[in-house]
């Protein structure tokens, strides 16, 4: 089973970036606590802080992976392009946040992309991504 995470603007910055909200980790030191949590299952991991290279790697991914990760940070609330992206493959997806976005600022509260993707998880700091492996793991039992 391959899943790909995809992580958009910003979230190169963790650790460093605001740590009372996405906490002290860095992803590469998560990402390969999780990936030792599922050594069944090939993650895959790209970042970008461009919306266009974003679109490539759910074009990229979405036709093989049995599902993608996609934290798209900020242009979670106003990209049309990525949301038309995620409707356009077949692999599922799973919009992730690590802070729960309901609980701060008004304009976080809106995702253009919840409607196209599998389901929601925020708010659970980067265990967010775990719980969405699992759920992708569970869509690929059915």
């Amino acid at each position: 089973m391959k899943i790909q995470i995809i992580n958009g603007p910003n979230l190169n910055l963790l650790g460093v970036r605001e740590p009372n909200v996405y906490g002290q980790d860095n992803f590469n030191d998560f990402l390969t606590r999780l990936r030792s949590g599922y050594p069944d299952i090939e993650i895959g991991y790209y970042q970008s802080n461009i919306e266009g290279e974003l679109i490539d790697k759910i074009q990229e991914a979405g036709f093989d992976s049995a599902g993608i990760i996609l934290n798209a940070g900020g242009y979670t609330h106003t990209s049309v392009a990525i949301r038309d992206a995620i409707k356009a493959v077949s692999s599922p997806v799973v919009e992730v946040h690590i802070s729960n976005v309901h609980a701060r600022e008004e304009f976080r509260h809106q995702s253009m992309l919840t409607a196209v993707c599998l389901g929601v998880i925020a708010g659970f700091g980067l265990d967010s991504y775990r719980l969405a492996v699992e759920a992708i793991k569970s869509q690929n039992k059915k």
